[in-house]
């Protein structure tokens, strides 16, 4: 079996547990490509063409059952794929073995975030300076953009220098942060994702590193794992979603803190 073959249904088998948990999976398609023997400049390339893939296909399986906010998804979305772009761009002036620090530091608080208490979401407005008010269905989604807007832009910077979705990190600031429940959370990262990946890809690519024979192959994988990995997720109780997504952070996390050591 060649060393694409076995590589695409690796990505396949993570785009599953990834677009369950609300995650484009890029940490873990980053970590899977490295230790495959692929560079970091090229696997963050590659991360991004799968996370696209993946994403597009996630966000048609949510949006056909209505779990998802389109508001919170240009909001995040939009603010996460404006500087997932430069982040992708600066990419190249940073050591690959840095760029996988950082990001093993960042996985780590953000698993760790998933087990804190959900905030509920509230049944008032709060009128202030701010504070965006969302109203889906019969929950109102109070953002505290104080909060939400620099969090956001310096989650998309960084995903897309090193080639991941920033669902590790939106996921937990819509459930802890704003209320939003699990499953809309899942959908509504997911759909943003597809925004966030294309920017960052467009940003690496520019600047070279995309291996069309290697992501090709792992795009068709990652469009069939997001069918799968989505209609799995619909049925999935909430609580055990967020476990998932924060358990998987967490192993992606001393994952990459351990092929960190091995490049040290």
């Amino acid at each position: 079996m060649s060393h694409t073959l076995l590589v695409a249904l690796m990505i396949f088998t993570l785009t599953i547990v990834m677009i369950m948990s609300g995650r484009g999976g890029g940490n873990f398609y980053v970590a899977a490509l490295v230790f495959s023997g692929v560079t970091m400049h090229t696997a963050s390339t590659t991360s991004q063409f799968i996370l696209l893939a993946s994403a597009l296909m996630g966000a048609f399986v949510f949006g056909k059952a209505k779990m998802m906010s389109w508001r919170l998804v240009f909001f995040f979305g939009g603010l996460n794929a404006t500087t997932a772009f430069f982040g992708g761009f600066a990419a190249h002036s940073f050591g690959g073995t840095a760029l996988k620090a950082a990001l093993a530091v960042l996985l780590f608080i953000a698993g760790a975030a998933m087990f804190l208490p959900e905030t509920q979401a509230l049944k008032t407005m709060v009128p202030r300076f701010g504070y965006w008010n969302v109203r889906e269905g019969g929950n109102i989604y109070v953002v505290n953009l104080w909060l939400a807007m620099p969090l956001t832009l310096a989650t998309g910077f960084f995903s897309g220098m090193v080639g991941i979705s920033g669902g590790s990190f939106l996921v937990p600031l819509m459930v802890a942060g704003c209320g939003v429940p699990m499953r809309v959370a899942v959908g509504t990262t997911t759909a943003m994702l597809a925004a966030t990946a294309a920017a960052g890809f467009a940003g690496n690519a520019l600047r070279g590193g995309f291996n069309p024979a290697l992501a090709v192959p792992c795009g068709v994988a990652a469009v069939a794992g997001g069918l799968v990995g989505g209609r799995i997720a619909l049925k999935t109780k909430p609580k055990s979603l967020k476990t998932v997504s924060g358990v998987l952070t967490i192993i992606a996390a001393m994952a990459m803190a351990l092929n960190t050591l091995a490049d040290g």
